[in-house]
């Protein structure tokens, strides 16, 4: 079971979502990352471990940026290796994904993928997600998630970053929580990352 964490507001967003996972941690993971829009640009840090242990390699938390996922890993498809931790991009490195649950026809969306030119970087069944909304993107963003829920077969929640700083959450059967405070909005895959206490205000 893997956790999701997504934040957009007036705070920076990597100390937020640092917290929030440290919070979910006992959902069990192996690897953990975080995404952050800042000045036009998606930067990921992410690594194998546990959440203090990655955010002391890495200084996750002095990424960046007032937007942001954060994703703890739990190992369905591929090993436990820091190309397979979350978040996942495409080719044009323009979009972030963090996801939980089982996209079950992954090889076959993979398989159409590459065919058409597509680089995967993981092993995971997540990253067609990005790929997919990367074929879609010229419907826009409402569109391209449309279509990329259509190719998948099995459970899911998923958070994207895009490049023009949207931020935007996808669940079939899986959870995925909306939360709005006062300088911000949150989603996350569990009420615990959400429960943020000084560190928010106004959280409702």
């Amino acid at each position: 079971m893997c956790s999701i964490i997504g934040y957009k507001g007036k705070q920076s967003a990597a100390p937020i979502l640092v917290d929030s996972l440290k919070r979910m941690e006992y959902r069990g993971y192996d690897s953990v990352g975080v995404a952050t829009f800042n000045n036009g640009g998606l930067f990921v840090k992410k690594g194998t471990g546990k959440v203090l242990e990655v955010n002391k390699n890495l200084s996750i938390d002095s990424m960046s940026g007032l937007i942001g996922i954060g994703h703890t890993r739990w190992a369905t498809h591929g090993g436990v290796t820091d190309k397979n931790a979350h978040p996942h991009s495409a080719c044009k490195n323009n979009i972030a994904v963090v996801h939980n649950g089982i996209i079950e026809n992954y090889k076959e969306l993979k398989q159409e993928l590459t065919a058409a030119g597509h680089v995967f970087a993981s092993e995971t069944d997540s990253e067609v997600i990005a790929h997919l909304l990367e074929v879609h993107s010229d419907k826009g963003i409402k569109g391209s998630l449309i279509e990329t829920c259509k190719r998948l077969k099995g459970t899911y929640a998923f958070v994207v970053v895009f490049q023009d700083g949207t931020i935007a959450g996808v669940r079939y059967e899986e959870p995925l929580i909306i939360g709005v405070a006062n300088d911000g909005y949150f989603v996350s895959s569990d009420v615990l990352g959400l429960t943020l206490g000084a560190a928010c205000p106004g959280f409702v």
